[in-house]
């Protein structure tokens, strides 16, 4: 029988909270534990200062089995992670010889003198098990005082996973009793909204046990998060279909990807495998839906290229919108998103040409809000469609999104 641990982490240093870096540490050990059936219930980051510092470390000793610090444990003043969790524990702290010599050589290799402030490296807590830092030079702990694991392991990312991979999962592993795996799978839709697509799983979602069911928003759509937990791999992966089937068995409409497959990935998948080439003739969009889709690997196999007609004469000279349906329509309008279209198929010799028209803001253009958007698909053909859009938001949100949606017309239409 496993034991369940209530395990946080907590990240040291000012300049995670001033966003001079990010908290990069407390993402990746959450991903390593999750591998292991290990629940971590909260991240927390606090400042160099003493007593924030004894302060969260005394909230987590309350509500937590095992609490892993990150960062602190360097020579400066301001590296106060041992004093801090000194102070709720009372437990003393002595020089750890083996870490003292390792320090020294270090900087007898450079030819450096070595600044006494170096020697707190070394210190650990009498009775800690010392972890011993391949790839640095501080020594990472593990001490456990009043039934709760307190695990110390360096700020600098290297550092840390090192000390993790050798050291600290192989503990946990051992705490726990029993090894379970946590496998998850992203399932990725377009074309449909959170409250909806939530509307449509309802029952299946509240129902949920193992695996848990996750909607989440994104900007390049919609994703579900299947989490199931499990004593192997194989299991794991059995529950995870049968759910997956499930959820598709209602929205699978909307359906385009698993876990880091991406729109454009998939657009270009079927791009290939119908054997068609695509152009695109963009204005407000400024060469984003081109740009997304040749950063796929191979791309050239399926897109010709494409023209940025930004001013309305490049729409009029050099793409060949008609100067009538421009005086007449106007230059945000369904006819003008056609002609664009047709004719980028025409040039580039296409079997899809796709347009992009509309006012990206944050001023009004004739006599049009910011967020039209009409976007064109016309195929070699003659098969046309064209659809408006208003989105909302600032000038670049609605050209990323103008260009998501023109990925999302794409894959429908190539369906």
């Amino acid at each position: 029988m496993s034991k369940q641990l209530k395990t946080e982490i907590i990240a040291v240093g000012t300049e995670l909270l001033l966003g001079q870096i990010a908290n990069t540490n407390a993402q990746w050990l959450s991903e390593q534990l999750s591998l292991y059936g290990i629940n971590v219930y909260s991240h927390a980051v606090v400042g160099d200062n003493l007593m924030r510092v004894e302060e969260i470390f005394s909230q987590a000793h309350q509500r937590s089995d095992v609490i892993i610090v990150t960062g602190g444990l360097g020579p400066t003043e301001d590296d106060m992670t041992r004093e801090a969790f000194q102070r709720i524990s009372e437990l003393d702290m002595e020089e750890h010889t083996p870490s003292m010599k390792k320090i020294e050589k270090f900087y007898e290799k450079q030819g450096t003198e070595m600044t006494p402030n170096n020697r707190r490296q070394a210190r650990v807590f009498q009775g800690a098990q010392v972890l011993q830092n391949n790839a640095g030079m501080a020594p990472g702990m593990i001490v456990s005082h009043q039934n709760k694991s307190w695990i110390f392991l360096p700020g600098v990312p290297r550092e840390m996973k090192q000390m993790t991979k050798d050291h600290v999962i192989p503990y946990l592993k051992k705490l726990t009793g029993e090894e379970m795996i946590i496998k998850s799978m992203v399932l990725r839709f377009i074309g449909i909204g959170e409250s909806r697509l939530e509307h449509e799983l309802s029952d299946i979602i509240q129902a949920q046990t193992n695996p848990t069911i996750a909607p989440l928003a994104q900007n390049n759509g919609v994703i579900i998060r299947l989490t199931a937990k499990e004593r192997s791999k194989e299991k794991a992966n059995l529950l995870l279909q049968r759910i997956k089937e499930q959820i598709l068995s209602r929205v699978g409409t909307y359906f385009y990807g698993i876990d880091e497959e991406s729109i454009e990935s998939k657009v270009f998948s079927l791009l290939k495998a119908q054997k068609k080439r695509i152009a695109a003739a963009e204005s407000l969009t400024g060469g984003m839906f081109t740009e997304k889709l040749i950063s796929i690997e191979g791309a050239s196999q399926v897109c010709l290229g494409g023209i940025v007609c930004y001013d309305t004469n490049v729409k009029k000279n050099l793409l060949g919108v008609s100067s009538e349906t421009i005086k007449s329509k106007g230059t945000v309008s369904e006819e003008c998103a056609v002609e664009m279209a047709q004719n980028i198929c025409k040039k580039l010799d296409a079997h899809i040409g796709i347009s992009f028209t509309g006012v990206a803001g944050p001023e009004p253009v004739e006599g049009h809000d910011a967020g039209t958007v009409y976007i064109a698909i016309c195929t070699e053909d003659g098969d046309q469609r064209v659809e408006k859009m208003s989105f909302q938001g600032g000038r670049n949100t609605i050209r990323k999104r103008a260009t998501l949606k023109g990925f999302e017309l794409i894959f429908e239409f190539l369906k």
